[in-house]
């Protein structure tokens, strides 16, 4: 087996900031309710842990630019975060990111990009056609799903403007607001960020579990296909060993959009607060 001479590539480090401001809109961005008070005012403002990853976007970004892959196709294909401790609605984090591992497909690899600091540890699975073939590991193939009916599903309406919207969280890359630059990628048209679609599978499911969306402190996910601004997701769920984890999956009428998806969540997690009328 042969190595690619971009694993181990430290990506440096970085000082970022953010503001309840900033965590407010991510809430907004990705679905919350304006009637979920604890997601989307300062005054109880509990911050969603899926916000940290735009934090650190920069990361696959960086390796991007180094000329690792062709940033016109390449495209997210997995996210995993651990929760170190909560984000509080303001502060500010130094992260350090590095490539773990780069992964032999063949025609395409899949590069790892790996961001620690004291907040969180997440790595972003990025899968780069016309970069493989260098003779490395494949690595593991995608967890299956169990074989038995969820135990819990929900349906998530996007909405047109979400992708532009979410883009102003930090994810610029053009093939999710300019027709051309998605059609460059392969797609007929502007397409949902994964992690949008992920984070907005997240908040009913935690709701099923008894959860707080806030509460989240380890996810796993794999991005199957893409996601349409104004698509209808039907997410899946089953409970796994524990009280508090969730195996997940979602599609967007006959394509599975996310799979072999683990959330756990605090075994102490409050339910989510009451809304006025609810």
């Amino acid at each position: 087996m042969t190595g690619s001479p971009w694993q181990g590539r430290a990506l440096g480090t970085r000082t970022v900031a953010w503001s309840a401001r900033d965590a407010i809109l991510y809430a907004l961005a990705v679905g919350a309710p304006a009637e979920r008070l604890d997601l989307v005012y300062e005054e109880r403002l509990r911050v969603l842990p899926t916000f940290a990853l735009t934090l650190a976007q920069w990361a696959p970004d960086a390796l991007g630019a180094l000329g690792a892959f062709d940033v016109t196709t390449a495209v997210h294909g997995g996210q995993r975060l651990v929760v170190h401790r909560p984000l509080e609605p303001d502060g500010e984090l130094t992260a350090t990111a590095r490539v773990s591992q780069v992964r032999d497909k063949g025609s395409a690899a899949v590069f790892d990009v790996e961001v620690d600091c004291a907040y969180f540890t997440a790595t972003w699975s990025l899968f780069a056609p016309g970069a493989g073939g260098f003779g490395g590991q494949r690595g593991p193939a995608a967890p299956r799903r169990p074989g038995r009916p969820p135990e819990h599903t929900a349906t998530v309406a996007t909405h047109s403007r979400q992708a532009a919207l979410y883009r102003l969280l930090g994810d610029r890359h053009a093939m999710h607001i300019d027709p051309g630059a998605a059609q460059a990628a392969g797609l007929p048209r502007p397409f949902l960020h994964g992690l949008c679609t992920l984070a907005a599978s997240l908040l009913p499911l935690a709701d099923r579990l008894g959860a707080h969306p806030a509460g989240l402190v380890e996810l796993d996910a794999r991005f199957a296909a893409p996601v349409f601004p104004g698509d209808r997701l039907g997410v899946r769920a089953w409970n796994g060993t524990g009280g508090s984890v969730l195996l997940f999956e979602a599609s967007a009428g006959d394509r599975t959009v996310l799979t072999g998806g683990r959330a756990r969540f605090a075994p102490d997690a409050t339910a989510p607060e009451e809304t006025p009328g609810a």
